[in-house]
């Protein structure tokens, strides 16, 4: 028996919609208003990724909000920060144990490993991956020793606590400190054992001293807030997770534990309100756990401290909500997050480093093990290694594994998205830019060479192809996967088709071809949809990295200028296009459908003959379609004289005609 609709459940469903507006319109108090309203019908009936989302939208309300109640913080980040360009992407502290992410930015491994962000923090792209990358870790270890040191001790103290040894975590962290003082990493990881410990004093002591000379550091918030909330100061521990968040709205752990405290499950029954002095505001944003059906959410929505422009904004805006609103808040909030995001990157990727001596740059920490030259276009694989991404792609043709310890990369392969290592990138360009410049110069003279369209033109042995008619190829060898992509690459998207010559290697004529469209399987292979182009005669037979090659000159039909030739060859013409197109109705319903899908349409009747170097397109088509001998084919294909073309075609129809008739 079907079960009846909740009552109610349209109008809980609309409110809470109309909240998760209101929250991304930064309209915090009407946004906890409706959420509470919707939530007093009762828990909602949408899907988890929905509620998840609404959450979200409201959790990133309430922490600007409580950033605009902060004074104006310096950068936030993490002690010890990395010296100019190794920063890490996610904390900004060292980028010890560096592991580039899918997107190409390096974050390091900490990062990572304890899933401080979802998503990267120039890029927005999410973030994955464990190894570390090989050329970026020794550039690490060879140019900042002592930092790297300090990268090693931090890993060896979380696998410590990630074991369950507490003790022997806060025992190596207290004589790491006694050896190293400065660093506040080590008093977070001693805070951590005291409080798996249960030693939460002692625990608190250790981060609020980090806090003292760390004051913009989100990650101390968070551990502290943790902490509290283990104790039970259930309020005190969302007004430090929303201050992490705060200073920085992509740390992923404080936002899960606030949109926790605001689980839909948690949040029943409860009205908003409130208008709290601002020095008052800060102790309770909102409680949860703790909720009543009168008082749970009358703490979540005092007055943030604005400047008198975005007051007067919000006294303008009206109760109800329209999609202008939405737009406006939304636009000004992307400007604001805009504009930091430019600022972060600016401070913390954009600075030159430090020195570096000139006897620590050496140019084989950036060759590539493959080709031996300095990286082009530098891509790090999941397991590490770095190749030029030319190089790399040039392996997986034959292998969907790393080149040097063979770990699989079908997934890899499958993603299709090598990101240039853009750290590598900028210090080639920093430290070796003569080299580099010359490493560009070399590209750029392979490209051309491959750009040619008469010299050394790429030849795909495989079938006849004709101009204008599409011709679909399954590309699966790996010469011919090189050969495809380096005709994209180079922007040409051209190469030439020739039938197979046992004598010769291929045939003397054949078509360029035009690449459409591309379409790549998980396993490398490819679905390439092409058209033909120009026919050309081959001069000269060559090789390129195991594809043919030739020297070409390309046909062209000779034109008829006599009136009288023309008006006979144009009645030729028009016969013969209507026998073809009378073979073609002719056809049974199979044969005539199979070749509407592969083919196309037979081309209309052109006026002018010979406005093109190739001739009608409908006598190619028709080529294509008709089962002939390929050697027959090619004779036709090659023939500069559009009247020669007809007869042999007029000659074709006329054998087939009569054979359907017997």
């Amino acid at each position: 028996m079907a079960s009846e609709p909740e009552p109610g459940g349209a109008e809980r469903e609309r409110l809470l919609r109309r909240g998760e507006l209101l929250a991304r319109g930064n309209r915090l108090r009407e946004a906890l208003e409706t959420y509470s309203a919707a939530l007093r019908l009762g828990p909602p009936l949408a899907a988890a990724a929905a509620s998840r989302r609404r959450l979200g939208a409201l959790v990133g309300c309430l922490a600007l909000h409580y950033r605009l109640r902060l004074p104006r913080p310096t950068e936030a980040g993490a002690p010890a920060a990395g010296p100019g360009l190794f920063r890490c992407g996610g904390c900004r502290g060292f980028l010890g144990e560096p592991v580039a992410a899918p997107c190409g930015h390096a974050h390091c491994r900490r990062c990572l490993r304890e899933q401080l962000r979802a998503c990267c923090r120039l890029c927005g792209e999410p973030l994955a991956g464990s190894a570390v990358a090989v050329a970026l870790g020794h550039l690490a270890e060879k140019w900042f020793p002592r930092e790297s040191r300090r990268a090693r001790t931090w890993r060896r103290l979380g696998e410590l606590l990630g074991q369950g040894e507490p003790r022997a975590a806060r025992e190596a962290a207290s004589g790491a400190l006694r050896e190293d003082p400065s660093d506040l990493m080590l008093q977070i990881y001693r805070a951590e054992s005291s409080a798996a410990l249960q030693e939460f004093q002692s625990a608190l002591d250790d981060l609020n001293a980090v806090i003292s000379k760390m004051p913009n550091w989100p990650e101390v918030y968070f551990r502290r807030a943790k902490i509290l909330h283990r104790t039970g100061s259930i309020d005190d521990a969302l007004q430090l997770f929303l201050h992490c968040l705060a200073l920085d709205d992509g740390f992923l752990p404080a936002k899960l534990e606030v949109e926790k405290g605001l689980g839909v499950q948690q949040i029943t029954s409860e009205s908003v309100g409130g208008n709290l002095p601002h020095a008052e505001s800060t102790r309770s944003l909102i409680s949860t756990e703790k909720f009543t059906k009168e008082d749970g959410l009358k703490r979540a929505s005092s007055e943030p401290l604005l400047s008198v422009q975005e007051k007067g904004v919000l006294l303008k805006r009206k109760l109800s909500l329209s999609e202008q609103d939405f737009s406006v808040c939304e636009n000004r909030r992307n400007k604001l997050k805009k504009h930091e995001e430019t600022t972060e990157r600016d401070t913390a990727f954009l600075l030159d480093c430090e020195a570096i001596p000139k006897d620590l740059i050496d140019i084989s920490d950036f060759e590539c093990s493959l080709c031996m030259r300095l990286f082009f276009h530098p891509v790090t694989t999941p397991c590490g290694h770095t190749f030029c991404k030319n190089c790399l792609e040039r392996c997986l043709d034959y292998a969907p594994q790393c080149p040097l310890c063979k770990e699989s990369l079908k997934e890899y392969l499958a993603s299709r998205k090598y990101s240039i290592t853009h750290l590598l990138q900028i210090l080639m360009k920093k430290y070796l830019p003569a080299e580099l410049a010359e490493r560009e110069r070399l590209h750029d003279e392979e490209t051309a060479e491959h750009s040619s369209l008469t010299s050394n033109v790429p030849i795909f042995v495989c079938t006849m192809a004709y101009p204008t008619v599409p011709c679909p190829l399954h590309v699966f060898e790996p010469r011919y996967r090189l050969m495809i992509r380096r005709s994209i690459e180079t922007g040409t998207k051209q190469f030439g088709m020739c039938t197979s010559d046992p004598k010769k290697g291929f045939a003397d004529y054949g078509c360029m071809l035009y690449i459409r469209n591309v379409d790549y399987l998980p396993d490398g292979r490819s679905i390439v949809d092409t058209v033909g182009l120009r026919r050309f005669r081959v001069l000269q037979r060559g090789m390129k990295d195991g594809y043919c090659t030739a020297d070409i000159e390309y046909l062209e039909d000779m034109k008829i200028k006599d009136e009288g030739e023309m008006k006979k060859l144009g009645e030729l013409h028009d016969f013969v296009y209507s026998q073809a197109w009378n073979w073609f109705q002719s056809l049974r319903n199979k044969f005539h459908t199979q070749i509407l899908q592969h083919f196309g349409p037979m081309p209309e009747r052109e006026s002018n003959i010979q406005g093109t170097a190739n001739g009608p397109a409908w006598c190619w088509w028709l080529l294509a379609v008709l089962p002939v001998d390929p050697r027959y084919q090619l004779s036709v294909f090659s023939m500069t004289s559009l009247k020669e073309r007809l007869i042999k075609i007029q000659d074709i129809l006329t054998y087939f005609s009569r054979d359907q008739s017997k």
